[in-house]
């Protein structure tokens, strides 16, 4: 697909600044370092390392932080854009000129229990397994080996990648008078709210009494356990190999970072953050930064991040 610049810029906004031509044909998106001309690609480094970066790419547009422009020399082989966060403009570029359309259809070897609702427009990929009562929305899709249990609802825009199984039984047991371990019922749910996105091999217990729930925007990686009665919040970020303990909340724009760990029943506030590696053994206010083990404060952010 070609697309020139000058739709790309329309795109973008006018607020954005141009260095060089603006007529040039784009044919697709690379790295900055292996692009070559007709690609377009992004920087987001500063100072001396962004200059190097955007001088020796063979990009024929790279779009890089404005404020670079001062160290920047016209070039006739390159336009630079220059935008506040060249990251998040290159998303927005790829997914509306660039992204290849997605997969719809249903697998011949995909196994769908009874009773579900399934959107017309979902992908459900080689050997999903889903139980009975689901249901799953729009433009949802569910990649190979995917196993869903009974009675979960995902919503509109959910990705879950391959492997990752979603509502089986939580970890719950009470030992009897003998000291042999009895299991607690587990009679909930799962419910995956709107564009939330789901890794590799990633587990999500069902509810024990009530549901888990997944707030709409929440992105996870893979490797990631979740454990029965959660409920995480909107727009969350929980990174790979994290634990979040039964019953534990995470608020809206939290983020949890690799390897943490959330004990059981614990609150996380809004729009904090959980260290890398970090054991989370008391609960974690709004706008906070914790780390190490136990996890302790880092700094009172007094600032809404992660889009709020």
């Amino acid at each position: 697909m070609t697309v020139s610049l000058e739709e790309i810029l329309r795109f973008l906004g006018a607020e954005n600044r141009i260095l060089g031509s603006v007529d040039r044909k784009l044919e697709g998106v690379r790295s900055i370092e292996r692009a070559s001309e007709g690609d377009l690609a992004f920087c987001v480094h500063l100072g001396p390392r962004g200059v190097e970066m955007v001088s020796r790419s063979g990009a024929a547009a790279i779009i890089c932080n404005e404020r670079l422009a001062q160290a920047l020399v016209e070039n006739p082989t390159k336009t630079f854009v220059l935008v506040k966060n060249p990251r998040l403009a290159f998303i927005r570029v790829f997914r509306r000129f660039f992204e290849p359309a997605r997969p719809i259809g249903i697998s011949r070897s995909a196994r769908i229990g009874k009773r579900c609702s399934i959107a017309r427009d979902v992908f459900i990929g080689e050997n999903v397994i889903i139980g009975n009562c689901v249901t799953i929305g729009e433009h949802s899709e569910i990649h190979s080996g995917v196993s869903i249990y009974d009675n979960v609802r995902i919503g509109n825009r959910v990705v879950v990648h391959a492997g990752a199984v979603i509502g089986s039984d939580g970890f719950g047991y009470e030992r009897n008078d003998n000291g042999e371990l009895e299991k607690f019922p587990h009679m909930g749910s799962v419910v995956i709210g709107d564009s939330v996105e789901i890794g590799a091999n990633t587990c999500i217990d069902r509810g024990a009494l009530n549901d888990t729930v997944i707030g709409k925007g929440t992105k996870i990686d893979n490797l990631v356990h979740i454990a029965h009665n959660v409920h995480i919040g909107n727009h969350c970020i929980i990174v790979a190999l994290s634990m979040i303990g039964g019953g534990a909340k995470v608020s809206d724009y939290s983020w949890v970072a690799p390897s943490a760990s959330i004990r059981d029943g614990l609150s996380v506030g809004a729009r904090s953050t959980i260290g890398m590696g970090a054991v989370v053994t008391k609960d974690v206010p709004d706008d906070v930064v914790v780390y190490g083990v136990p996890a302790k404060p880092k700094r009172q952010t007094g600032e809404k991040r992660h889009g709020s």
